[in-house]
């Protein structure tokens, strides 16, 4: 039976003159073709629904349709739990993009977000299964992963026609497998922990809020006719979202590798504004969702002069300096002066114009729009972020010259996706961030108001870890304004964890944020040579960590891949580390050389630290290269390592002591010690008589290929499977592999 046809009960129940239900089956979502899966990969998607009861409609693209379950409770990662589902009619592909409201006296009134997508895997013939009433599948979304399986429950007489399949309302159940991506449910519910939608971010409207909001299509704006006429790819209509978290940016310590592809915007040096407008309404809100709409009057009434009916719009509020160049310390003066007349917005998306969501439209088609949509209505205050296409390194260098904060980097065919996002990255041109300001120092000599700020971020169980202080960066207006805030806070308990004894001073409630900018954190976490660049406002206090550098570099990079491949220094962020011999052969088969070494160590220190963390760390060194003789160290020698810490001699007694890298200075101190691998233990100095892993080290023999090599892994795995017990598989050397499973100590 073909797509038409069984599509055919799905169009019968709609009338879609009134609701924005996709009418034609069209292709299935196009993020899922995307991602790196086997051919046979196909879409789902899971959308909640808020119609006459709340439930979740479980969607599998197959045979050209989505073949469809509403199950009421929703999937559960719990295999012990199966939840019910009702096998309804065959859905149009494109349905899997469809967000928004039905209209009442439709079927299905309510609202609908897509609380998951991503991509399906079959396992073993689908259509027999669903057939013979037992489907097992892989998931691979932004929610749900791992085996799962449909079953049809048993009892009732089953009409074998397919289009009968779709109205026979037949029970089913959905239950999770037992893998690495099972959670008990007394432990995790994914349903609470993740409740709003994977496409906007935004959480589901209940249905009397969809309702009093939408009463039928014909409410819903059109778009304007120079977009109408060429309604790009990924565009649909849709209502105007109530609300639309930000995309953000992941910082990288060096450009992506990709030059092709990528475009470059300014970093401004502001604050975040995301503007909703709807006509006469018109709400200024933060990255964290503040309403600051009373405290930019101005910009109000310019944006509400630019005759947009309808849009969210993203972009960055600053003030510029008599150079052009944006003054973070001057936005704050205007917002402390209550004086923003010289605020200017620079606008860089556009996820939604006039009733079309665009999202799912191309970056560069997105801002085209945007483009087009500000030069028609052109108002001072509000300006397009140009963008740039020039070599990144380039442009770094250019935005480090004329004093600004960095540079963002963005895919240039990639969808709007709220939250963090490796589609879009940002570069700096020195370290900055916010702190929390948990204290300050009495002033000294001529200075008037205070010292130096005491400065914190908190850790990841959440405690204030001080990490320094900033007494630059002060004008005489900064610090009264400083005092006068300060003192309103003041408490006679330290905030700090962590914080040396001569860090003395008045303590406050840490509440406010600092904006400083920094040469580098030190081996103890803290701050050197630091400048405050003004506070913020936008944040709250709470969500405030030490930033670090991911991607394509980490931290150490910025600062040493310069001098790795020009000299045989590194830069002072991992001390004065000295490369003797750098170009040394360590590989003779591929030159690997020991620059080669130290450069990729310091790539993946970020990965590598938290697994080093607190563990003793045997070494294997080889000085003169993986062919010559091979030295296995495990406690501490003669030959002593900069940064290595020693451990309590008491965790191994009757032996030298233990090793561990702490940080990445020492780990690249190991490397130039030729030091080619780092084996942990699998308990930590906390409990070291207590495991908290077991590793399954599979090394093959004489004779033993690398096919069943991955045979056993997956034999261990299924073995681990059946006790309930999740494990990760890792390389280990050169043709071995490791299996390895999480205790709890």
């Amino acid at each position: 039976m073909s797509a038409h046809d069984l599509l055919k009960s799905y169009r019968e129940k709609r009338d879609f003159s009134k609701t924005l239900e996709p009418e034609k089956s069209g292709e299935s979502l196009g993020q899922s073709r995307s991602i790196s899966q086997p051919r046979t990969a196909l879409s789902f998607v899971i959308q909640k629904h808020a119609a006459r009861n709340l439930h979740y409609d479980f969607r599998l693209e197959l045979d050209g349709t989505l073949k469809s379950w509403a199950v009421p409770k929703g999937p559960s990662l719990d295999p012990s739990v199966k939840r019910m589902g009702v096998h309804v009619e065959d859905h149009p592909l494109s349905y899997a993009s469809f967000e928004g409201p039905i209209p009442e006296r439709q079927y299905g009134a309510g609202n609908v977000i897509v609380w998951d997508h991503g991509v399906w895997v079959p396992v073993g013939d689908p259509a027999a299964g669903l057939k013979a009433g037992k489907l097992k599948f892989e998931l691979f979304g932004e929610k749900l992963q791992g085996g799962w399986t449909l079953v049809r429950m048993q009892g009732r007489k089953r009409d074998d026609s397919p289009q009968a399949a779709g109205d026979a309302k037949e029970p089913w159940l959905l239950i999770k497998e037992r893998d690495q991506h099972a959670r008990k449910s007394d432990e995790f519910d994914v349903l609470l922990e993740s409740p709003d939608s994977v496409l906007s971010g935004r959480p589901l409207m209940d249905k009397k809020t969809s309702q009093a909001k939408v009463k039928s299509k014909s409410q819903i704006s059109v778009a304007p006719e120079y977009l109408h006429e060429f309604l790009p790819e990924g565009a649909r209509k849709t209502a105007l979202p109530v609300s639309l978290a930000p995309q953000l940016a992941t910082l990288l310590a060096s450009p992506p590798l990709e030059l092709q592809g990528w475009i470059y915007e300014i970093k401004f040096d502001g604050y975040r504004l995301m503007t909703r407008i709807d006509r006469d309404s018109i709400k200024c809100f933060t990255r964290n969702a503040h309403d600051w709409t009373a405290k930019l009057p101005a910009l109000v009434k310019a944006i509400a002069a630019a005759g947009i009916s309808s849009a969210w719009l993203d972009g960055e509020i600053v003030v510029l300096n008599d150079r052009g160049v944006p003054d973070f310390g001057a936005l704050q003066n205007a917002f402390d002066s209550a004086s923003t007349l010289n605020i200017v917005y620079f606008v860089f998306d556009l996820p939604w114009l006039d009733g079309l969501d665009l999202r799912q439209v191309k970056l560069v088609e997105r801002r085209e729009i945007l483009r087009t949509v500000l030069t028609r209505n052109q108002q001072g205050s509000i300006r397009f972020s140009e963008a740039f296409e020039h070599p990144p390194q380039d442009l770094l260098a250019s935005a480090g010259q004329l004093g600004l904060e960095g540079v963002i980097g963005k895919r240039a065919d990639s969808p709007y996706a709220s939250g963090r996002s490796r589609s879009w990255v940002k570069l700096k041109t020195q370290q900055r961030q916010e702190f929390v300001i948990g204290g300050y120092t009495a002033p000294k000599g001529s200075r008037a108001g205070l010292g130096a700020l005491m400065l914190g971020v908190h850790d990841t169980s959440g405690q204030l870890r001080y990490a320094g202080n900033v007494g630059t960066g002060f004008d005489e207006k900064t610090l009264a304004m400083l005092k006068l805030r300060l003192a309103k806070i003041h408490s006679t308990q330290n905030p700090f964890i962590g914080a040396p004894a001569e860090a003395k001073g008045q303590w406050v409630k840490p509440q406010l944020l600092a904006e400083v900018a920094f040469a580098e954190w030190t081996s103890a976490g803290r701050i050197r040579h630091a400048v405050f660049k003004g506070l913020r406002a936008d944040k709250p206090a709470t969500s405030i960590e030490r930033e670090s550098p991911t991607g394509s570099a980490t931290a150490i990079t910025a600062g040493i891949a310069t001098a790795v491949t020009t000299s045989t220094r590194t830069s002072n962020l991992t001390g004065q580390l000295r490369i003797t011999h750098p170009d040394r052969v360590i590989d003779p088969s591929s030159g690997f050389t020991k620059k080669d070494l130290i450069t990729h160590y310091a790539a993946v220190a970020a990965l590598m630290l938290p697994h080093l963390k607190s563990r003793p760390t045997s070494l294997v060194r080889a000085p003169t290269g993986i062919t010559g003789k091979l030295f296995f160290q495990k406690h501490a020698e003669a030959t002593a390592i900069p940064g290595i810490k020693l451990l309590d001699a008491a965790l191994d007694p009757g032996h030298a002591p233990l090793l561990e890298i702490p940080s990445a200075a020492a780990l690249l101190e190991a490397a130039q010690m030729n030091v080619i691998e780092f084996h942990t233990w699998n308990a930590t100095t906390r409990a070291i008589r207590q495991p908290d892993r077991m590793t399954f080290d599979l090394d093959p023999g004489e004779g033993v290929g690398w096919t069943e090599v991955q045979e056993a892994a997956q034999l261990v795995r299924t073995m681990l499977d059946e006790l309930g017990l999740t494990s990760f598989l890792k390389t280990s050397g050169g043709k071995g592999l490791h299996v390895v499973v999480p205790l709890k100590p």
